[in-house]
């Protein structure tokens, strides 16, 4: 068995997860994460032995401090030292085209990183920094870079171009990458073993970020998320697709900088946008059922967006066998699943009503009639991120031997 730390980075968070691994079994030792990095209010949450968690506040500024933090709870815990870790495997946000697996980072992967942090404002200035740190506290243990885009470099290039000057993707690269790949490569991996069998699957990853994805015999054909995270569906503060020319008509007529405008697009659209700065969907359902119309209105769009996106992904592959949800809102919305479900009785899919509604929801919320079949899986990116940087460690190790 090999201790494997699992990283996930936000702006302003970072989870983490302890694993003993190997092949075919896995445990989680310990998780949790750090809260409100360089906001003030910043805390350390854990699981206790008991399994309850209990959480420590403490100053905190940026990831350096927090990878610090976890790494001095780790060692009074579950670690004799730091040098007990075999490999850390860090959710990455972007490989483009270079990246189609999970990869043991050096230089020239760093250096890929750094590239790519303009199209990943969010998140990726978090990515890169708990790798420094991590190079720095623990020089001597393997780190792994498992990319949220390399799941959907299966797509075919019908799919994935834009009808741009072809110059554009030759010199620049710009073409659709999608992302939240570990998420929906571990969604369609349980939907196999699920179902025991691979067939046409759409994946509902929904949460404060969105994302559809058209899977066809294990594979990625499609997904809403493009160049970057900000296209697709609409999401918590992304508006996803729109027309082109709005971003550059508000920097003229407003006179805003193209940073600017990246920060709205990030921050100040999709539901918060619409219903005036609730980010949240269970903010926005509450408000909703009290009346508040414009939250009932960003529901209704919320869904569209959803409707449009499936009803084109069963265009593409000719049909449907199961339509998954998972992530935040898609495992623990019955009502958001309800609607999305309702549009797709021409399908022949039948919603079974009472177990949507069930608390714990359980895998199979539709009919036995249904000819589609509706599952939740809960999303489990960091055991994902754990095999892979298990079998990245594996080969390392090998090919170690084969040099001796």
């Amino acid at each position: 068995m090999e201790k494997i730390l699992v990283l996930n980075a936000g702006s302003t968070s970072l989870k983490f997860q302890l694993f003993n691994i190997d092949e075919t079994h896995h445990e989680v030792l310990t998780k949790g994460g750090v809260e409100r990095i360089g906001l003030g209010g910043s805390s350390l949450t854990v699981k206790g032995e008991n399994g309850t968690p209990f959480t420590t506040e403490m100053p905190i500024e940026n990831h350096k401090e927090a990878i610090k933090a976890i790494l001095h709870y780790l060692t009074q815990k579950y670690l004799k030292n730091t040098d007990e870790l075999s490999a850390i495997g860090h959710r990455m946000g972007y490989g483009g085209e270079d990246f189609d697996r999970s990869v043991a980072i050096d230089d020239y992967v760093m250096q890929k990183l750094y590239e790519s942090l303009p199209l990943i404002p969010l998140h990726g200035p978090a990515f890169v920094h708990s790798i420094e740190a991590m190079n720095e506290f623990v020089p001597n243990v393997l780190q792994v870079a498992v990319f949220d885009t390399s799941f959907h470099q299966s797509v075919e290039k019908a799919e994935f171009l834009y009808a741009l000057p072809y110059e554009m993707y030759k010199k620049e690269h710009i073409r659709r990458y999608g992302f939240h790949s570990t998420s929906h490569r571990y969604a369609a991996k349980k939907a196999k073993e699920i179902l025991g069998y691979n067939g046409k699957f759409i994946c509902c990853h929904l949460g404060g970020g969105a994302s559809v994805t058209a899977i066809n015999n294990g594979k990625s054909v499609a997904t809403s998320m493009g160049y970057t995270p900000t296209s697709g569906v609409i999401m918590s503060t992304r508006g996803g697709d729109m027309d082109p020319y709005i971003p550059l008509h508000i920097m003229k007529t407003q006179h805003k900088t193209a940073d600017e405008v990246n920060t709205m697009l990030n921050k100040q659209c999709g539901l918060y946008g619409l219903t005036g700065g609730h980010a949240d969907m269970r903010d926005v359902l509450e408000q909703a059922n009290q009346g508040n119309e414009d939250c009932a209105f960003a529901i209704k769009a919320f869904v569209y967006s959803q409707i449009k996106t499936i009803g084109s992904y069963v265009t593409l592959m000719g049909g449907l066998d199961a339509l998954i949800f998972t992530a935040g809102i898609g495992e623990n919305s019955s009502y958001i699943r309800q609607l999305i479900c309702e549009k797709l009785q021409y399908l022949g899919l039948e919603l079974d009503e009472t177990a949507n509604s069930a608390e714990p929801t359980p895998t199979f919320i539709n009919k036995p009639t249904s000819k589609v079949k509706v599952v939740i899986i809960p999303a489990n990116e960091e055991l994902m991120i754990a095999e892979d940087s298990y079998q990245v460690l594996k080969e390392a190790q090998n090919s170690e031997k084969k040099a001796v």
